[in-house]
């Protein structure tokens, strides 16, 4: 017996699930996201031992970190390539987006880890275009949604 079986709406989404209407903006900020997310993440783990020093980051921090945000990235790029993505899925990476905001602002004024300032505002600069792809994710949602009225 299949997963799909068992619990459709959580192994598919449904069918009521998929994003409808205008999703250009939506798919255009998904996208975006993956690329920037992959390039930061790809960076991380090709200059890790390079820049730890002048971050203050830890070498196995950066890598883990670069090789999470890879992964991520692949997903996000994918999730985006959907005429009509999944409503739960772009939500999560609305969610994710949010938390990553707040744990990165989090993180610079807590000195988590002991970055230097460049660090910290490195930090603090990737946290500030994380929120500006919540945000335009959440109005390419309200976009769709209003195209259908």
């Amino acid at each position: 017996m299949s997963t799909q079986s068992l619990n459709p709406t959580f192994a598919t989404g449904g069918p009521g699930d998929r994003v409808r209407g205008d999703t250009g903006l939506l798919r255009l900020a998904l996208r975006l996201d993956a690329i920037a997310t992959g390039a930061v993440g790809l960076a991380a783990l090709a200059g890790c031992a390079a820049v730890d020093g002048a971050l203050g980051l830890p070498t196995a921090f950066l890598a883990g970190l670069g090789a999470f945000l890879v992964l991520y990235a692949v997903g996000v790029w994918r999730i985006g390539g959907s005429d009509t993505p999944r409503r739960t899925a772009v939500r999560a990476v609305i969610g994710l987006n949010l938390v990553w905001f707040a744990d990165s602002v989090a993180m610079a004024i807590a000195g988590l880890l002991d970055p230097t300032d460049l660090g910290t505002t490195l930090i603090v600069l990737q946290a500030v275009a994380v929120l500006g792809f919540a945000d335009v994710q959440i109005l390419g949602l309200r976009k769709a949604r209003t195209s259908l009225r």
